[in-house]
């Protein structure tokens, strides 16, 4: 398997990482009856919760793009030492940007979200 992919399951395992958190800080703030239902009118949850579920809200958008690219990269036969970098980028990224999102280190989440988006427009280039 070509290691772009490799990345790509792994940041697929990051995401879900990222669901338990925020499901857990819903738990946590809320309680299971909050969780378990509808999830209608719920208020914004503060803190590290909050953090927790913008977190994963934006992995999921983030990783739709990376998927894309690193699929295409991988159909189109375009995977290279520069597209492998780009996966290498996003996943590192992410991972930074988890840890930065939930401990609330606002400029440094930012800049780990530029490497990981850096990551996506490097494999796109590749592909043009």
């Amino acid at each position: 398997m070509k290691p772009e992919l490799t990345l790509l399951a792994w940041s697929v395992i990051l995401a879900i990482v990222h669901m338990l958190i925020a499901v857990h800080a819903l738990v946590s703030t809320k309680g299971l009856m909050a969780a378990i239902g509808n999830r209608e009118n719920l208020p914004e949850l503060p803190g590290w919760a909050g953090r927790a579920v913008r977190a994963n809200r934006n992995m999921a958008e983030n990783l739709a793009l990376f998927a894309a690219v690193v699929l295409i990269a991988a159909v189109i036969g375009k995977n290279n030492s520069m597209t492998l970098l780009g996966a290498q980028l996003f996943f590192w990224g992410r991972i930074a940007y988890a840890v930065c999102y939930l401990g609330g280190l606002k400029w440094l989440r930012t800049l780990s979200w530029v490497v990981s988006i850096a990551g996506i427009l490097l494999i796109l280039w590749q592909m043009m």
